[in-house]
């Protein structure tokens, strides 16, 4: 069976002020005020955590920051 362990990061809002997910009435949605280095701190972030193995489960925004919820794999060595 698989198991997982699981972190919870927080960065601060400074890294991430005006990145926005902005969702219409009629369902359309895109991103709105995005600076040209906030996507790629959000890549940067995902590629740091994705090369020790944490995969991305849930990102938190909120006024102060961003609550990021990652799980990896973890793997047991078969006892023989």
């Amino acid at each position: 069976m698989d198991q997982f362990q699981y972190e919870l990061t927080r960065h601060d809002a400074d890294l991430f002020a005006k990145l926005v997910y902005f969702c219409s009435e009629q369902g359309d949605c895109s991103l709105k005020e995005v600076p040209m280095g906030e996507p790629q701190a959000l890549v940067d972030l995902l590629n740091e955590r994705g090369q020790s193995g944490w995969e991305l489960i849930q990102l938190m925004f909120g006024r102060d920051g961003v609550i990021a919820c990652w799980k990896r794999r973890v793997r047991f060595d078969a006892e023989i």
